[in-house]
């Protein structure tokens, strides 16, 4: 079950949100470069949005999702990117 609704983020320099395209966060779900099964309980639903489970760290999916941005050329240097919780309590079960 996928109990987290999480915003994806691309910060410019200027410090503007832009949300991320569901292909860059479909491209880290698939691929799953890390060899990390914790990132198994994750969800591409939209622009900007994923389904995560409760087990699924947000520091270390953010930094690990930024490093797969970075190396795909998604953002730029000076961008970062930034995960939220854009809403509580179950969405999404399988």
């Amino acid at each position: 079950m996928f109990a987290l609704r999480l915003q994806i983020d691309r910060i410019d320099m200027e410090g503007r949100a832009h949300p991320c395209p569901i292909r860059w966060i479909d491209s880290f779900a698939m691929r799953n470069f890390t060899n990390d099964a914790i990132f198994d309980d994750t969800l591409p639903i939209a622009d900007g949005l994923m389904e995560a489970g409760y087990r699924v760290p947000l520091d270390r999916l953010e930094s690990r999702m930024e490093e797969w941005f970075r190396r795909k050329s998604y953002i730029e240097p000076g961008e970062r990117l930034r995960i939220t919780s854009a809403s509580p309590g179950p969405t999404t079960a399988l």
